[in-house]
């Protein structure tokens, strides 16, 4: 598994200003924000006199904002080590993928049924935004966040607040895991062909296929992003060790290609 990142690494923030809406908001929305675009990342300490000294809030506001995300599932509270960015085991990502397919299959459902003709064009606008994204090989945030203007629109159009509040706290949950299904080879040019047919579906008007293919859609991502978990979760393999023998033949330098 890949090293925790030192506490204040990869992330800074200005102090805050007064502003209308009460600094507990403030604070939330910035460190949700950060978790969302990996600035903060799973297993990065949060730690209340940095938080305190970045964001010039006190630290009773740090700690209200720490137990609402702790309660949102973005951060755990570990022995020792105190808050951290939540890193999500492979039973919780799994359950996380499956309730998203399910939700956001839902919000097309919703979408196709209720968006206006507007919305459906700006829908096929932002599939298109995120085709070129992926064309030009744009760093992976860029690309998720071409990606997000698709989902935004959806929800949007599904006109439910209720959905809404339920996918984005899912969506914060899987960010990092939809970054490292993305950055897998091939992964990115498969979903701009889903897309794509996904909205062809919607433009037909065929609510039943848009959303069991966007169902699809999920399942595909959750297969990359579960396996990568997996993959970053398992211990390092035995070092195996071979008996030196006294042949003088050379031995071949074999590299595994890719």
């Amino acid at each position: 598994m890949p090293p925790a990142t030192p506490p204040s690494e990869g992330w800074n923030s200005k102090p805050l200003g007064r502003v209308a809406a009460p600094l507990r908001e403030q604070v939330g929305a910035l460190l949700r924000e950060a978790i969302a675009d990996l600035r903060l990342v799973p297993g990065q300490r949060l730690v209340e006199r940095e938080l305190v000294d970045q964001l010039g809030v006190s630290r009773t506001t740090v700690r209200e904002v720490l137990r609402e995300l702790t309660a949102e599932g973005l951060v755990s509270v570990v022995p020792n080590r105190g808050a951290v960015v939540t890193a999500p085991s492979l039973e919780d990502a799994r359950d996380l993928y499956d309730v998203r397919a399910s939700l956001e299959s839902l919000i097309v459902e919703r979408f196709c049924a209720r968006a206006a003709r507007s919305q459906v064009l700006r829908l096929g606008a932002a599939v298109d935004g995120f085709a070129e994204s992926v064309a030009e090989r744009q760093d992976i945030r860029s690309v998720l966040v071409t990606k997000d203007r698709i989902y935004e629109v959806l929800v949007e159009g599904a006109g439910s607040a209720a959905l809404r509040q339920i996918a984005d706290g899912i969506q914060a949950r899987v960010r990092m895991l939809r970054a490292t299904s993305m950055s897998a080879d091939g992964r990115a040019d498969a979903s701009v062909d889903e897309l794509r047919a996904i909205a062809a579906a919607i433009e037909a008007k065929d609510a039943v296929a848009a959303a069991s293919l966007y169902r699809d859609h999920i399942q595909a991502a959750s297969v990359t992003a579960l396996r990568n978990l997996k993959q970053s979760l398992s211990p390092d393999p035995p070092t195996t060790t071979t008996t030196p023998t006294t042949t003088t033949t050379p031995t071949t330098d074999v590299r595994r290609t890719r």
